[in-house]
């Protein structure tokens, strides 16, 4: 994950536009600074490469006490230049913040300061809390989040123009909570390997890339002038259900209205789950129709589609080699995933990897959906009965997506 080779793997995936990540952490803002060229205000490429383009921004993790509890939440920030990257890590550094321990440092200031603080400094910076849902990291986390955006970031509430989704919770989930009607909803891969960009991404309209500036970003996030997002299926994220994996034990949102949060193995608290977790504060019901927001794709990724097409590991040298032929082909992940006709994709993969590319844009898919850091489990084909394949739109609504 360094940044010849993010921006060679987001041109394979499709992506125009980046996010640096880490900027708090001195050396790697020290290879920003070498290998990043500015295009236009806030915006940069990797020298030498046209594109894709890049943001800068970082994740910081606060913890601290507030209202009687520990909290712990997870905010990105988005910087328009490296002067104010270097203004805000001095502050930070100022404040005690060890920036060496770590690419996402932890402080002890609370969501609501480190807002103002940040925005002290660059009033052009986006504060975004990262994942919402996550129990233990997150904004609306179970374990150790508020019941509300003003509760955690009280008066700068009114600076806080978007929240990330995270992998467990897709934008239909996020419409039922009424405090986020006015603000953007944004997708994000969260990546943590070059493979992984892309899993998740928000769409903007640019008419023309090469004149992009940070405020054009800025604004459509400030306007809610998103296009649409394209998303991991929820389930397939490691905290959508509520469960205790030591024991095994998954529970939907209407089993935990019955059975409650004690884990009946071993008496423990369980781990609320992202579902039950919107359940909780969700002021609208699961069917509430929306003709105002954005829409959105789901898909599984490429590679996992070709893994399971040659019932072969995702990591085996056939799935790569198919993955870059494939690429070479249509030009990206995302032409091939969303765009290009299937018998086009089985004149160069086969017929099953085409069928299985149809199958994830119909939805037709078996999902497990994942619990207590245990990631869900989706499936093309229903290994245990072929010719019965569960529809996912036909299961209960507490796991549909449509």
């Amino acid at each position: 994950m360094v940044i010849p080779q993010i921006a060679e793997w987001g041109r394979k995936k499709g992506i125009d536009l980046l996010a640096t990540s880490d900027w708090t952490h001195p050396l790697w803002l020290k290879e920003l600074k070498a290998d990043l060229k500015e295009t236009g205000d806030g915006i940069y490429r990797c020298k030498g490469i046209k594109s894709p383009y890049f943001l800068l921004s970082t994740e910081i993790s606060s913890i601290y006490s507030q209202g009687g509890k520990l909290r712990r939440i997870h905010n990105l920030v988005f910087a328009p230049s490296f002067e104010t990257v270097d203004k805000i890590n001095a502050e930070l550094l100022r404040r005690g913040c060890k920036l060496m321990s770590d690419g996402r440092p932890i402080i002890g200031i609370s969501s609501r300061d480190l807002a103002a603080l940040v925005l002290e400094i660059d009033k052009n910076c986006l504060v975004i809390p990262a994942h919402v849902w996550t129990p233990w990291f997150s904004l609306f986390g179970s374990k150790s989040g508020f019941d509300s955006l003003e509760e955690c970031f009280g008066d700068m509430s009114k600076y806080i123009y978007a929240i990330e989704t995270g992998l467990s919770s897709s934008p239909d989930m996020n419409w039922r909570i009424k405090e986020l009607d006015n603000r953007s909803i944004l997708s994000f891969s969260d990546a943590h390997s070059p493979e992984k960009l892309g899993r998740e991404a928000t769409i903007f309209e640019i008419e023309d890339m090469k004149a992009l500036t940070y405020f054009d970003i800025k604004k459509a996030i400030q306007e809610q002038s998103i296009v649409s997002t394209i998303e991991f299926y929820p389930e397939e994220g490691k905290y959508h259900y509520t469960g205790h994996r030591n024991c095994g034990v998954r529970q939907s949102p209407n089993e935990t209205k019955k059975l409650g949060t004690t884990c009946s193995v071993c008496g423990k608290q369980l781990t609320i789950g992202v579902m039950h977790r919107v359940e909780q504060l969700a002021s609208r019901p699961i069917d509430f129709k929306f003709s105002n927001r954005p829409p959105y794709k789901m898909f599984v990724p490429l590679m996992e589609i070709l893994s399971e097409s040659f019932q072969v590991g995702v990591s085996t040298q056939k799935v790569h080699n198919e993955y870059n032929n494939l690429i070479k082909v249509f030009g990206s992940e995302f032409n091939v995933l969303i765009r290009t006709k299937p018998e086009e994709i089985a004149e160069i993969s086969g017929e099953k990897v085409a069928e299985g590319i149809r199958k994830v844009r119909e939805g037709d898919l078996v999902i497990e959906p994942g619990y207590d850091g245990v990631f869900g489990k989706v499936k093309i084909w229903n290994q245990e009965d072929k010719e019965g394949k569960e529809n996912l739109k036909d299961k209960d609504k507490q796991m549909s997506l449509f």
